[in-house]
């Protein structure tokens, strides 16, 4: 039975280890939101409940103030939010993903204000825990890693202290002599200690098996991670208006490493879908797509001749200029390859390609998503002089397919023969279209509030501003109504250039539309009438960025597109280092044994001179090595005899040290403290008398000089010990 004491001296305990374990429960609230923060998925509504809430929390916390709504309530909030769900789902939201985000925050934010019970902390932990699953589909970033990470450390604390207070409730504890609180003790800080330690086994041991076990690329749920903007941009029917959304965001969309560039020479459009059919309002393309073929004994595809290029037909005389480089995707739910013009092979860990007529490739391959791949390009372009001499002579299938318009403001066409009337050839005309948008209109992502009924006449008549989807569609229309077949290009353009990986970096504000212009003999070449932006690669304090940007690379390389490939390197790698070292220490040691044998023989030559000397020093040598291997005992002891020659300095420790040896006296005369025993247990079960009285005066002293601090008490241990001792040796 516990005593009335004991029940006392447990109470504080056991509230203080309620109060951290609160804590901890909103270190683990705080840490699964911040990581589905991070991954930019949260609309500011979300963001602002969820911030707000979480400082209530921890203000009450703080202040030590109960607080919980009623059972009642807590049904009635629940029951009105599933109602509020469907509403989200079908029309706020309009998407399954964020719906239940949404119901995940609110069951969040109702639970941290309704905790009664172990079982509700249980349940806020679980929902915690899918903040961060949410998370882990929305974001492959390595941000993710670090508050993973963070989450991991509270979650094994809280649970840690969930345990202790199970044991409090249903243990009987030997806690009546003590009347140290919690809060004055060291507790926390070990919790925090033991948390650390299991995290970091935890991910030590999931890195080491990672590193280890055999993986093979898949797809992954990452195509949530920008919404819809990016599959509707890159598609086969684009709405005036997407790209341009695209563009809002800032988030990496892909890095690109040309082979042999370390400096960042090359300003190239990574192209997706070239749109050939427009209606007045968006963009589309005929759904005619064919298989790519894979030579056989080659890794990559071949990509066909672009669309009226027939083999041997290209007149552009200049000399190509392959370049071969390497792409890594973010997850951004589009199945198409951007590549650069003009591609000629894709090779990576795909089964199944398409391209259409316009040389967009396709990925169908249902088990690898587009993330890593490689491509070869020729990016030479015939000089202007070239284009000027082509001919006119259009083929039918050109001429049906890109001078299709829809019915249109009159004043686009007069618009157009103005600009170009004065100019003798197609090229020119072109040209001359490209640099009439560019200097008299001006950039601007802001998007129209209200859809116009002729979006490209209330762009050059009205508005006379726009981003590039409108200059681009502007000048496809306004060629097209003077004789010059053309199409609309989606894709990126960017001159982000990290020179400490080498890698271009493509984000969604780079998302691009341009235009491409059919001349015979020379294929599709581009032009580009929106006005030209300033640099974009970080400088100064800004290049602080490039250096996050290497990390998340490394990470989206090495650990989110892990798989045999990556292990079959770092073997090779670990093999050639393991090789390489063996062949240094091999040839190190062949090329100084001469000099190692000169001094063996000098050392043993000066042995034989002088014995004594040598005998000393390997003595002293000996000696010196003993002292630090036993180092931490040998402080130990003397730590421990000073504390025995002066209880006062701490008189807890040292009367812990005094009852050790104590027992350790009282086994080596036959009588044996078991640990489950108390001090006071073991008095009783003492059969000779006048021992027992002597180890009952010494268990009192002790105690009281252990638990109230006292030194006077501490100082009659010695004394008191050594009649115990001679006790024991005369029984």
């Amino acid at each position: 039975m516990i005593s009335q004491a004991e029940k006392s001296a447990a109470a504080p305990i056991g509230a203080s280890i309620e109060h951290y374990s609160q804590w901890c429960l909103f270190g683990i609230v705080a840490a699964g939101f911040i990581t589905l923060a991070g991954t930019g998925g949260l609309d500011r509504l979300t963001l602002l409940a969820m911030s707000t809430a979480l400082a209530v929390r921890g203000y009450f916390l703080w202040k030590r103030l109960p607080v919980a709504i009623s059972e009642r309530s807590t049904t009635v909030l629940t029951l009105v939010y599933f109602g509020f769900f469907a509403a989200d789902y079908f029309v706020i939201s309009r998407g399954f993903l964020p719906a239940t985000i949404h119901l995940a925050v609110f069951a969040v934010i109702v639970r941290m204000f309704s905790l009664r019970r172990l079982r509700d902390q249980i349940t806020l932990a679980v929902l915690a825990f899918l903040m961060v699953l949410a998370a882990a589909i929305l974001t492959v970033d390595s941000l993710f890693f670090l508050s993973f990470a963070a989450f991991v450390l509270t979650a094994v604390a809280t649970f840690v202290l969930f345990e202790i207070r199970h044991s409090l409730g249903n243990a009987a504890l030997q806690t009546a002599s003590s009347n140290l609180s919690l809060e004055r003790s060291s507790f926390p800080i070990s919790v925090v200690r033991v948390a650390s330690a299991l995290m970091l086994m935890i991910l030590a041991s999931t890195a080491l098996l990672f590193v280890i076990l055999p993986r093979r690329s898949a797809g992954y749920l990452g195509g949530y991670a920008f919404g819809t903007d990016f599959s509707s941009g890159f598609s086969d029917h684009v709405q005036l208006g997407q790209i341009g959304r695209i563009q809002q965001s800032s988030a990496v969309v892909m890095h690109v490493q040309i082979e042999g560039d370390r400096t960042g020479r090359y300003e190239l459009y990574w192209r997706g879908v070239a749109l050939s059919n427009f209606d007045g309002h968006a963009w589309s393309k005929p759904r005619e797509e064919f298989v790519l073929s894979r030579p056989l004994g080659e890794d990559g595809f071949v990509l066909p001749n672009p669309d009226g290029i027939k083999n041997g037909e290209k007149q552009s005389g200049s000399v190509a200029r392959m370049i071969h480089y390497r792409v890594l995707m973010e997850p951004i739910g589009t199945n198409v390859f951007f590549l650069a013009p003009e591609p000629r092979r894709v090779s990576g860990n795909y089964q199944l390609l398409t391209t259409d007529s316009a040389s967009a490739v396709y990925d169908f391959d249902s088990q690898h998503a587009v993330s890593r791949y490689e491509a070869d390009s020729d990016i030479s372009k015939p000089s202007p002089e070239k284009l000027r001499e082509a001919a006119e002579d259009y083929p039918s299938e050109v001429r049906w397919t890109y001078l299709r318009l829809p019915p249109m403001d009159l004043r686009v066409r007069e618009l157009a023969q103005r600009v170009t009337g004065s100019q003798p050839t197609e090229f020119d005309k072109a040209a001359a279209l490209e640099n009439y948008l560019q200097a008299n209109f001006q950039y601007t992502l802001d998007l129209p509030k209200t859809t116009s009924a002729d979006p490209i006449a209330n762009f050059l008549f009205e508005r006379k501003k726009g981003h590039c989807e409108y200059f681009a569609s502007a000048m496809a229309v306004m060629l097209r109504s003077v004789g010059i077949p053309s199409r609309v290009v989606n894709g990126f353009r960017s001159d982000e250039f990290n020179d400490l990986t080498a890698n271009y970096v493509v984000r969604a504000k780079d998302a691009h539309a341009w235009v491409e212009a059919y001349f015979p003999g020379y294929g599709w070449q581009t032009f580009d009438p929106t006005p030209a932006a300033a640099s974009s690669t970080p400088q100064g304090w800004s290049r602080i960025g490039l250096y996050l940007d290497a990390m998340a690379s490394f990470w989206r390389e090495w650990v989110v597109s892990y798989d045999v490939g990556h292990q079959y390197v770092l073997g090779q790698n670990a093999l050639n280092d393991a090789r390489s070292l063996w062949d240094h220490a091999h040839n190190w040691t062949r090329n100084r044994y001469e000099s190692i044998l000169q001094w063996g023989r000098r050392v043993h030559h000066r042995a034989e001179r002088s014995p004594v000397q040598w005998i000393l020093g390997a003595s002293a040598f000996s000696l010196i090595f003993l002292v630090l291997r036993n180092w931490r005992w040998i402080s130990r002891q003397v730590r421990e005899h000073r504390l025995q020659s002066h209880p006062r300095r701490n008189p807890e420790q040292a009367a812990t040290l005094w009852y050790r040896r104590m027992a350790d006296a009282l086994e080596r005369s036959g009588t044996q403290k078991r640990d489950a025993l108390t001090p006071r247990e073991f008095v009783a079960q003492i059969d000779k008398a006048s021992l027992r009285e002597l180890v009952a005066r010494f268990t009192e002293v002790y105690e009281s000089a252990r638990f109230g601090n006292s030194a006077d008490d501490a100082e009659r241990l010695p004394e008191l010990y050594e009649d115990v001792e001679t006790a024991a040796r005369q029984g």
